[in-house]
């Protein structure tokens, strides 16, 4: 009989790393192993708007109007930038387009000179914010409007900066578009103002996109991934995220119809959303445009239109980082951008621990240690019934190494004599395991905080490591974690069969050489554990008369005298 205790934890860590592989797929953009039950949604190919009003309330009509763009001949345009305390904006008087922003207060990851630009347009990259109207020949984002004068760059002691927009005026409809950035807020204030200028009543459809690529994101990891693309939030159906791949395939799966929540496009560290009042109706789309382009998004109503008479619809556009405090001031579930997963009711108080530890110790790398010391504190007891039980089965060892030599050809007979030593010495060859399977899902929820957690990002913690996100340039924290890794093996009963206690070895080698690509504040955050996990079977072994003793898979106990 193997040892039945170690074989279940490997079988719970491999399946835990399994567990993680998942979530890595799922992140990259691959099919999804949990939820795999997608409804189609109406195919490519859908039809655009009529040309002699408004397009049928779907999605896919609407987004494909949105895609045409309207009849306006090509006009000259210009980008003006608008600049506050923490964006730099540019515009393109084309439909008023966000073309490009930067975070201010964010370094680039290639050029830390730099600040990290979210939405741009350029040969290598687009990635836009854009409105317009549908439902006969309106003003769309194509359309050329013209800016009006005013202030461009938020002044020392304003508070705000407002710049309007004018469309000409199409089918006796204008449309007036008014932004306004405030100090300190990644979220912009956006106004449109439809003026029917008509002798007729009209109906127009207001929509909010965003559109980009399906470029990968630099400096990314072949080891781990984070989730890059729309992603939709409703009351009804909560946070559903559209992998570009069921877009390709025209089918994905999302609240189409819904009076709260956002539409959002998000990538590692950083998000665009765009957000509605609540209890505005609006019908979302997402939708496929070539072949690397996307488009997700929201249509509203703006009912009826008088002639002579205008009405205004509110919106917000977020660009911005990830940061939870901030994103939940905002908007309903828009904290959900930051995605944990299928660990989110677990990660979310964990990332609240931490941050709470940072303010008392003012570094993100102290911060992660201390976060690990009281998770080993408040688990100190599971953790002690386990080492307990492994200090046991390690005093047992020569025991039931002789037993098994000397019964070996008789497989029954030994079974019932190792059931009979372990009742006769009150050992519980599984009892290490329940407290472990407990913490696993604590530290998996820990992992995905620390992955995905933007303060983090670029945050120095001692010498060489001067930013947590990135592998450690050394590479002393990942040989640190490897080594510690082996002495925790070194410190655990070997198991009997020869092939299974190489394997117990061998997997740890394995699973560390894949840290050497990992974050440092990822490896800290292991090592830690590991260091506090070493400390604590070492003192539960010399309490228990067990004497520490480095074993490895070739060492023989010498047989002691057979009762």
């Amino acid at each position: 009989m193997t040892d039945i205790r170690r074989t279940i934890l490997w079988v719970v860590f491999a399946f835990s790393l399994i567990m993680l592989w998942d979530n890595w797929q799922i992140h990259n953009g691959k099919p999804a192993t949990f939820f795999p039950a997608p409804t189609a949604s109406a195919p490519a190919g859908a039809p655009a708007a009529q040309a002699d009003g408004v397009p049928a309330p779907t999605a896919s009509a609407s987004a494909a109007a949105l895609a045409a763009g309207g009849a306006e001949a090509a006009a000259a345009s210009e980008r003006i930038t608008l600049s506050t305390d923490v964006l730099r904006l540019t515009l393109d008087t084309r439909g008023g387009t966000v073309v490009r922003t930067e975070l201010l207060d964010y370094a680039a990851d290639n050029d830390r000179s730099q600040p990290v630009v979210l939405l741009q347009d350029t040969p290598e990259h687009s990635y836009l914010a854009q409105t317009g109207l549908i439902g006969g020949n309106y003003p769309t984002h194509k359309t050329v409007m013209q800016l009006q004068p005013g202030a461009r760059t938020l002044q020392e002691g304003q508070d705000s900066l407002t710049v309007r927009l004018e469309s000409p005026e199409m089918d006796g409809v204008k449309l007036v578009k008014t932004l306004t950035l405030r100090r300190g807020a990644y979220d912009i204030g956006v106004k449109h103002e439809i003026i029917n200028t008509s002798g007729q009543s009209i109906n127009p459809q207001l929509y909010l996109q965003l559109m980009r690529d399906n470029m990968p994101l630099d400096g990314g990891n072949a080891f781990y991934s984070t989730f890059t693309g729309p992603a939709f939030y409703s009351e009804a159906s909560k946070y559903q995220k559209v992998e570009f791949a069921d877009l390709d395939k025209g089918k994905a799966t999302f609240e189409k119809n819904a009076d709260n929540g956002y539409v959002a496009m998000v990538q590692h560290y950083f998000a665009s959303a765009w957000l509605l009042a609540q209890g505005v109706e609006r019908e979302n789309f997402a939708r496929k445009l070539d072949d690397k382009f996307y488009t997700a998004g929201m249509i509203t109503s703006l009912g009826t239109i008088e002639p002579g008479q205008s009405k205004s619809e509110e919106a917000r556009l977020f660009i911005g980082p990830q940061e939870e405090k901030m994103m939940e001031s905002l908007a309903p579930g828009l904290e959900l951008v930051k995605d944990y997963g299928m660990f989110t009711i677990l990660a979310k108080p964990l990332y609240w621990l931490l941050d709470a530890i940072h303010d008392v110790l003012g570094n993100w790398g102290w911060a992660i240690v201390g976060l690990v010391l009281l998770l080993k504190i408040a688990f100190y007891w599971l953790n002690a019934k386990a080492y307990a039980s492994m200090a046991k089965m390690k005093a047992l060892g020569p025991r039931l190494q002789e037993m098994r030599e000397r019964l070996k050809d008789k497989p029954q007979q030994m079974q019932q004599e190792m059931m009979r030593i372990y009742r006769e010495e009150k050992v519980n060859p599984l009892g290490g395991c329940l407290p472990i399977m407990i913490q696993i899902p604590v530290f998996i929820a820990l992992y995905w905080v620390l992955l995905s957690s933007v303060e983090i990002r670029q945050a120095p913690w001692i010498l060489w490591i001067t930013d947590l996100s990135a592998k450690d340039p050394l590479y002393i924290l990942p040989v640190l974690m490897g080594l510690s890794s082996l002495l925790q093996v070194a410190l655990n009963p070997v198991p009997p069969d020869p092939m299974q206690a190489k394997l117990m070895w061998l997997m740890p080698l394995m699973f560390s050489f894949m840290f050497f690509m990992f974050p440092a504040g990822l490896v800290l955050y292991w090592l830690t554990n590991n260091i506090l996990s070493i400390a604590q079977q070492w003192v539960i072994n010399v309490r228990m008369g067990v004497p520490p003793q480095f074993n490895h898979p070739f060492k023989k106990h010498p047989a002691p005298d057979s009762k």
